[in-house]
C-alpha cells in the first residue's frame, strides 16, 4: 500500500464497483502481499474459501502467474492479472485450456520512450555543462520486474537514438519506493555531486525521493539536475508544475480501473468478453501520455 499509482487504482476501483456496479462495501476485499508470494498465495486460497465471484491480482512475482491462474482456475474463479504481463506463452495457454483469466496493463517500452522524449524536449536536454554529454543516473524499480527493464532501456535508448551521447553515473534499485529513492540518491550525490545532469526514475514516487535528496543537498536550485518520472500521480503531477521535474507519463489510472471492472465483471457474471472489444480478444493495454509543463494541469484536475 506504500505504492502511490497502486493506491489510486484500488481507490478508483473501489469506487466504480460500489457506484457503477451496485456492489456494496462491505463485499469488496482488497490485501496486500507485502512482496511476499507464500503470502499472496495464501490471501487468494482465503478468499477462495469466501466464495468470491472474481479476484483482481497484481502478482508479487510475474513467473508466479501461471501458479495464481492454475490456483483460481481450480476452484473456477475468474481472475483478472493487473500491471504485470504474463508471458505470449502463458495467455495462449489461458485460451487453449479455456481459462478464465485476463491481463490489463500498459506496455513500459512506451512509457520510456516517452520519458526519452521529455527528456529531449527540455532545456539543453539536460546538457548543462555543454560538453555534448549528458551525464544521467538512473533509478530503477524491481530489477525482476519487466516494466523495470523496458522503461530503463527505452529511455535511455531514446535519447541515444536521437543522436546525443550519454554517460551512466551510476544507478541505484529503490524498488518503486519514494524513502528508498532519496535515500540512494542521496548516496549518488555524494559520489558524483553536481557532474549529475539528469535523473531518470522509473516511476514518481523514486523521482520525488530524488527530489527530496536534492532539497537536502548543498546544490543550489540552479544546480539540480533535470529530474523526469512515470506514472503521473499527484505528487509527481505537483512536482512537474512547480518546476522540480521537467515531466512525468501519465499512466492512465482512470482506464485501467475501468478496464479491470469491466474485464472482471463480464468473466464473473458469464458474458462476452467479444463485446468488450480488446486485444487479442481478452487483453486490455492501456497507452500512456507524456505530460511536460504546458500540460500538467490537464492532468492535475483529472
Amino acid at each position: 500500500y506504500d505504492d502511490d499509482f497502486m493506491k489510486l487504482i484500488t481507490k478508483e476501483l473501489k469506487n466504480s464497483f460500489i457506484e457503477n456496479y451496485g456492489i456494496e462495501a462491505n463485499d469488496i476485499f482488497t490485501f496486500y502481499a507485502e512482496e511476499d508470494l507464500e503470502k499472496q498465495q495464501e490471501q487468494v486460497e482465503k478468499l477462495m474459501e469466501r466464495g468470491v465471484c472474481g479476484l483482481i491480482i497484481q502478482a508479487v512475482e510475474e513467473a508466479k502467474i501461471p501458479a495464481l491462474a492454475d490456483q483460481c482456475a481450480e476452484k473456477q474463479i475468474p481472475v483478472v492479472f493487473i500491471n504485470s504481463e504474463p508471458a505470449e506463452e502463458e495467455k495462449q495457454r489461458w485460451s487453449e485450456e479455456k481459462i478464465a483469466a485476463s491481463w490489463v496493463g500498459t506496455d513500459g517500452r512506451q512509457a520510456g520512450a516517452y520519458q526519452g522524449q521529455l527528456i529531449l524536449e527540455s532545456p539543453e536536454h539536460g546538457d548543462f555543462n555543454g560538453d555534448g554529454m549528458v551525464s544521467y543516473v538512473m533509478i530503477q524499480g524491481d530489477l525482476d520486474a519487466e516494466d523495470t527493464k523496458n522503461r530503463t532501456e527505452y529511455s535511455v535508448n531514446t535519447i541515444v537514438s536521437s543522436g546525443i551521447e550519454v554517460e551512466k553515473l551510476g544507478y541505484a534499485i529503490a524498488n518503486w519506493n519514494r524513502a528508498q529513492a532519496q535515500n540512494k540518491m542521496t548516496q549518488l550525490l555524494s559520489q558524483n555531486g553536481n557532474k549529475i545532469e539528469l535523473v531518470i526514475a522509473n516511476n514518481d514516487d523514486m523521482a520525488v525521493g530524488a527530489i527530496d535528496a536534492l532539497k537536502a543537498s548543498d546544490l543550489s536550485r540552479e544546480e539540480w539536475p533535470v529530474v523526469v518520472g512515470i506514472d503521473g500521480t499527484d505528487v509527481g503531477l505537483e512536482a512537474v508544475k512547480n518546476g522540480e521535474m521537467v515531466g512525468t507519463v501519465y499512466n492512465d489510472k482512470e482506464g485501467q480501473a475501468k478496464g479491470m471492472l469491466e474485464l472482471s465483471f463480464t468473466l464473473a457474471t458469464g458474458g462476452n468478453l467479444e463485446d468488450l472489444n480488446l486485444e487479442d480478444g481478452k487483453y486490455i493495454r492501456m497507452p500512456y501520455a507524456k505530460v511536460g509543463p504546458d500540460d500538467v494541469d490537464e492532468y492535475l484536475d483529472r
